[in-house]
């Protein structure tokens, strides 16, 4: 019932991934970063100074200061010592009393100890959601991507990617930021992660597509910014004199409202971005301000939103749309 001694293996590389099923990717305002298990317990089955254990920590050191730098959030996830048998549960059956009521077997592999920034966070089952407040926590700070590494791929950290698919979070399973008791254990962590539950990808990739995605946003806010200092002064004395007035305050409060449902700051969002591609509007979302439009009297429809996602675009929709159903138009 004791771990397994681990024989020295080759930390997968990229071109040895398996094909991924779908395509997400990470993005550093959605995602959380989770450092699983990396306790002294379970390192030691490995052999020090081999692979996959020197790519395993330098990896993971190198996932944490990324996340450090963007303002990822990171949590450590470690299971306590000394557990009483109705502590341990099942567990008990399959692996034996675990780890040891001491200080050493217990505490984080020193060269990856959490930042004060860092959350710690007690687990007791395979899946880092069961019996720990994981999910309070991404839900709380609007989160809904998990990069996971750590130990062991085909066990913890392949039973939390999974329930973070049951919860409709996105996992990503970093390939050679995991190890595991064997190279073919790992591998099968890794196939049925890319066909069932995950992504799949390398420390590399995830650094970078996390790197992009903030610059991405960087730049939006920069040309949001420039298109705000940009307003002519033939429009700015069209607001004055109240002849653009109605649908600057429209457009105001347009951007407010998607701001809400995106949780983003209104004064970042420019008028003429993307909803879909630089905001991550999705479907169900433009479903329900096109039925929240249509109870407010516009006449638009989910159709309408998706050929023209932009602040703009939107404003102008609803202008036409309830300028057609205006009482008594006949009037004018």
């Amino acid at each position: 019932m004791a771990l397994p001694v681990i024989q020295p293996y080759a930390m997968p590389v990229a071109s040895e991934l398996p094909v991924n099923k779908v395509a997400w990717t990470p993005d550093a305002k959605r995602a959380v970063l989770l450092i699983h298990d990396m306790q002294n317990y379970f390192m030691n089955a490995f052999t020090a100074g081999a692979s996959p254990v020197v790519e395993l920590i330098d990896h993971i050191a190198q996932l944490r200061s990324t996340c450090h730098e963007l303002g990822i959030p990171v949590v450590y996830s470690a299971q306590p010592g000394g557990q009483t048998p109705e502590q341990r549960g099942l567990q008990l059956d399959f692996w034996g009393a675990g780890i040891d009521g001491g200080p050493v077997q217990k505490e984080i592999v020193e060269s990856l100890a959490p930042a004060p920034q860092d959350t710690f966070m007690t687990k007791w089952r395979y899946s880092a959601f069961q019996k720990t407040k994981l999910l309070e926590l991404m839900e709380r700070q609007g989160r809904d991507q998990l990069i996971v590494c750590g130990i062991y791929a085909h066990i913890g950290c392949l039973m939390t990617s999974s329930e973070a698919f049951m919860r409709d979070i996105q996992a990503f399973l970093v390939a050679d930021a995991v190890a595991d008791f064997s190279e073919e254990k790992h591998r099968m962590a890794l196939t049925y992660a890319a066909e069932r539950c995950a992504v799949t990808l390398t420390t590399a990739r995830s650094i970078a597509l996390l790197n992009a995605s903030a610059a991405a946003r960087t730049e939006v806010a920069a040309t949001s910014e420039a298109q705000q200092q940009s307003v002519s002064t033939a429009e700015i004395e069209n607001v004055a004199e109240g002849r653009e007035g109605v649908d600057q305050a429209r457009l105001a409060a347009l951007r407010a409202q998607i701001a809400d449902l995106l949780q983003e700051q209104p004064d970042s969002i420019g008028e003429h971005d993307d909803l879909i591609q630089n905001w991550g509007m999705d479907s169900i979302r433009m479903m329900s301000l096109a039925e929240r439009f249509r109870a407010e009297g516009a006449e638009v429809t989910f159709v309408d939103l998706a050929e023209q996602p932009t602040l703009a675009a939107w404003a102008g929709l609803l202008n036409n749309a309830q300028a057609k159903v205006l009482p008594n138009g006949d009037y004018f």
